[in-house]
């Protein structure tokens, strides 16, 4: 199952597993297992990530997970409701105005709360942890290139903002290198205002190339359509949105009539299905080398889907173990079917072919025929 030669992984497949992972996570706030899966997506990215620039993002993920976490405190302690008996810090409580009943402002610090707040905090900053975990092992240019013909244009669009990050990094790195050789060393808030204004204008040079090559392919354009078959897909995808919601929504509310939930939700797909399909005929394009998908890929989405699974499966048999005992205070209890979950998850670092070379260090720049053929 593990291969011996170096290629990238599927995207999708990465999608996948970050998605199950963001799900198993969004089921706790047990501090044990947000650590856990934070150690986890961890593991996989240092073993499986590239040197290309959306790999070296991920450290901008866990500083906003860090700085969400402090912020969640912060605003804890200023607006937050206070509750518990063990108080921590004795803070005055400042009155709000009639149009802001039910604010406090400061008020007595407790230890319940704080740890509350802390744990909320952690949960979401896990979750960003995971999309960030996705947004360094899956490229998204071939990514784009995966997707359905049906979804180009929203597509192009999701790629566009979900590389954001990755260019920022990539254009802090290469402004930080050029100041370095300039001689200039200059740190903390004194060189944000030297390095603000060219992060942000190569960043935008690259997004413009970014979209003048893609024009340059012919994403965006669509052959010619009957109004019929526009229709017909118009109609597939709007019945396959609505089927799905009210099939959520049907699984979701347990007084809901059976044929609300499961049997519309598999209806809401298939028309959902047929529409891609029927959209996807209208775009011809072709793909260079596609991304294949093989074992290793479904592995790393199976993964991922026995992450989100056993969460539900531990939300179902022990509840009690997903969060944090607070009255009174005690140890964190460990569920079991949630810890296996999250360790099955680490299985794409052992079984997932390793990253290529970046082409990047390995290409040099040689003069074309043009350029130095012309001379004798």
């Amino acid at each position: 199952m593990l291969s011996s030669t170096p290629r990238a992984v599927h995207p999708g497949a990465w999608w996948l597993w970050a998605i199950g992972l963001a799900v198993a996570v969004s089921q706790t706030t047990n501090p044990l297992v947000l650590l856990l899966a934070a150690a986890a997506v961890t593991f996989v990215v240092m073993a499986r990530r590239s040197d290309s620039p959306w790999a070296r993002a991920f450290t901008l993920y866990a500083v906003l997970g860090g700085f969400i976490i402090a912020l969640r405190l912060v605003l804890h302690v200023l607006v937050g409701l206070k509750w518990g008996e063990i108080v921590l810090l004795p803070l005055p409580e400042i009155d709000l105005p009639s149009w802001a009943a039910g604010i406090n402002l400061l008020g007595d610090l407790r230890l319940e709360g704080l740890l509350a707040a802390l744990f909320e905090g952690m949960r979401l900053a896990a979750m960003i942890l995971c999309v960030g975990a996705a947004n360094a092992l899956a490229d998204p240019k071939r990514l784009l290139a995966a997707l359905p013909g049906a979804l180009q244009e929203i597509g192009t669009a999701i790629v566009v903002a979900i590389s954001v990050a990755p260019q920022l990094a990539e254009s802090a790195r290469r402004v930080h290198r050029a100041r370095l050789l300039r001689g200039d060393g200059a740190r903390g808030l004194r060189a944000l205002t030297r390095v603000a204004m060219p992060v942000l204008e190569d960043t935008l040079e690259r997004s413009m190339a970014l979209a003048a090559s893609m024009d340059s392919r012919g994403y965006g354009r669509r052959g010619e359509t009957s109004a019929a078959r526009h229709h017909t897909t118009g109609a597939l995808t709007l019945g396959g949105l609505l089927g799905m919601a009210v099939g959520s929504y049907g699984v979701l509310d347990t007084t809901s009539p059976e044929w609300v939930g499961l049997p519309m939700l598999l209806l809401g797909v298939l028309l959902g299905a047929l529409g891609l399909a029927s959209g996807s005929g209208a775009v011809t394009r072709t793909t260079y080398r596609p991304s294949p998908w093989r074992s290793p890929e479904t592995v790393t989405a199976v993964c991922g889907v026995f992450a989100a699974a056993a969460a539900f499966a531990s939300a179902h048999w022990e509840p009690s173990a997903l969060t944090m005992p607070l009255t009174p205070l005690g140890p964190p209890p460990l569920p079991w079917l949630l810890t296996l979950g999250l360790l099955v998850a680490t299985l794409p670092a052992l079984l997932t072919p390793a990253p290529p070379v970046a082409r990047e260090r390995d290409c040099v720049q040689r003069p074309t025929a043009t350029t130095e053929g012309s001379h004798p």
